[in-house]
């Protein structure tokens, strides 16, 4: 069965160099994994970061359920990512080293648990990013020619 994502965050490629990801399971409250099944779950600008040995994710928007009176939960809340221990403590030293952050890559159901892909990433320059986009259309460019001389 093939994991189904939900959300995922596309500008995160483009604004970091992702140097390694790994999965989190995330805690919910009520009505919100509902939402996040219709799909009513935004990334653009979370992030995640380790308070008092737990790790959060922060500016994740979930929208309101609509069908629900019982829980009128803030979206934007932050909410625990539940991880392992030593996996905490292995991130708390890579993420103090200068530039390195954690960002959610996407969020997917696996087994009927929510998960959050976090990488552990480091900004990119504007340089870097213009390189990134020029590379991107050098190789479209190559395909391109491939397909034509394949089709001749």
């Amino acid at each position: 069965m093939k994991d189904r994502a939900v959300a995922t965050n596309r500008k995160a490629r483009y604004d970091y160099d992702i140097e390694e990801s790994f999965e989190a399971g995330i805690e919910l409250k009520g009505p919100e994994v509902k939402s996040i099944r219709a799909g009513r779950v935004n990334l653009k600008e979370s992030f995640a970061t380790i308070d008092k040995e737990e790790l959060y994710l922060y500016n994740c928007h979930i929208s309101p359920y609509e069908h629900t009176t019982a829980f009128q939960l803030d979206p934007l809340r932050r909410r625990r990512l539940l991880v392992h221990k030593r996996e905490i403590m292995r991130l708390m030293g890579k993420t103090s080293q200068k530039g390195f952050t954690l960002v959610p890559l996407k969020m997917y159901f696996k087994k009927g648990m929510c998960k959050v892909e976090l990488a552990l990433a480091k900004g990119k320059k504007l340089y870097d990013k213009r390189r990134a986009v020029k590379d991107k259309e050098a190789r479209r460019e190559l395909r391109k020619v491939a397909e034509f001389r394949k089709n001749r």
